[in-house]
């Protein structure tokens, strides 16, 4: 009988004690940051399995990249807002009216602000506002309206000034990542992420000259972005947004960069001389729309400026003679044997040489072909 009873007592007891351990391992287990929870949707179906750790660890190794290049690129990244002075009409009374917003970079520690030229195209005054707040007005040391690029400078302390890291657009790939930082529609700091498109683009300033190499770029850029640098994955400035394609004026995943290669060469030339002082070889060209609506070979050389490489080298210009006929000057069709047939590429060739340097121009000349040596001379 006693027997019996101690069965049954130790039989309970083992009940008991499954129980409880049962329960314990089942709280070890909801309290196990690898455990797997069942989610489900608002009709109660259940969606993939997620960890409980992904939610209270946070962000992804590609998201704490992205904000830690953001933290380190954003001081550099600055705020232009631009005003024209006018006279009213009625009182006379000057009146300073905003014109508009764009976005800058610094460049170096003395105070030098680098954004595109449309952004102060116009203006009387301009204003930058750093990434800490404070605002400070800003004079103009040089532009360069052919290649959409201008330089401000600001007497803020050298303690607020931190230059952008420059980085290389030569070596660029469609398909690596691009983070844009600026102020579209006057919200400042904000960054919009996406990839290198394309390469070797050409676009058309607002000034209507052409610039070789532009990156196309899908990371948002919108009204207000111009100026603004667009980083590589190190943070390093690769280019600087300038431009969008879009119907509508607002992005349509189609933006522009002026590629670092340039801003490279033109931004010591603009603080040192306050403009690009490329090669000159005195002539005036005829526009290009007119060069196809007449089928010409080349742009044509529409005059000759007095006492210039052109005029030296014996170039004709286009003349009416003594009944009035046009006669036709000289038209280009290469340079040091490249080909050239637009305006624009002569520009862009020119790039390529330095004031003193001879280069060899081949001109139609009276149905004939003919070459001629130039020495090329400063702008003036």
């Amino acid at each position: 009988m006693k027997t019996g009873i101690m069965r049954i007592l130790l039989a309970a007891l083992l009940l008991v004690g499954a129980f409880f351990a049962g329960a314990a391992w089942r709280n070890k287990d909801n309290n196990d940051p690898a455990t797997e929870v069942v989610a489900k949707d608002k009709r109660g179906h259940r969606s993939l399995p997620t960890r409980a750790a992904s939610y209270r660890e946070g962000s992804t190794p590609e998201e704490e990249h992205t904000i830690a290049l953001f933290e380190r690129a954003a001081p550099s990244v600055c705020y232009i807002t631009t005003s024209v002075v006018r006279r009213d009409f009625w009182s006379r009374n000057v009146m300073e009216i905003p014109q508009g917003s764009g976005s800058g970079f610094v460049w170096d520690r003395s105070g030098h602000i680098i954004t595109n030229y449309h952004v102060i195209q116009g203006a009387s005054k301009a204003q930058v506002t750093l990434a800490d707040r404070s605002t400070w007005d800003a004079e103009l040391v040089g532009s360069a309206p052919e290649k959409d690029l201008a330089v401000l400078k600001i007497k803020a302390p050298t303690n607020k000034m931190i230059p952008i890291p420059v980085g290389t657009s030569e070596d660029l790939r469609v398909g690596q990542a691009v983070y844009a930082i600026g102020n579209p529609f006057g919200l400042d700091q904000t960054l919009t992420t996406g990839i290198v498109s394309a390469l070797g683009r050409e676009i058309q300033t607002e000034s209507g000259f052409p610039v070789r190499d532009a990156i196309q770029t899908d990371a948002a850029i919108n009204p207000g972005n111009s100026g603004g640098p667009l980083l590589d994955s190190s943070g390093r400035l690769i280019g600087v947004n300038t431009a969008i394609y879009s119907p509508s004026g607002a992005s349509a995943g189609i933006g522009f960069s002026i590629p670092v290669a340039v801003v490279r060469w033109a931004v010591p030339e603009l603080i040192k001389y306050g403009k690009i002082k490329r090669p000159s070889l005195g002539v005036e060209l005829l526009e290009t729309s007119d060069v196809k609506r007449n089928e010409l070979e080349g742009p044509l050389v529409m005059d000759v400026t007095r006492g210039g490489p052109a005029a030296s080298a014996g170039l004709r210009a286009t003349r009416r003679d003594e009944y009035g006929r046009i006669i036709l000057g000289d038209i280009i069709v290469a340079m040091n044997n490249k080909r050239i047939n637009t305006k624009e590429e002569l520009i862009l060739e020119l790039e390529n040489y330095q004031a003193g340097d001879e280069v060899t121009l081949t001109l139609l000349r009276e149905q004939r072909e003919v070459k001629v040596k130039v020495r090329l001379a400063e702008t003036k």
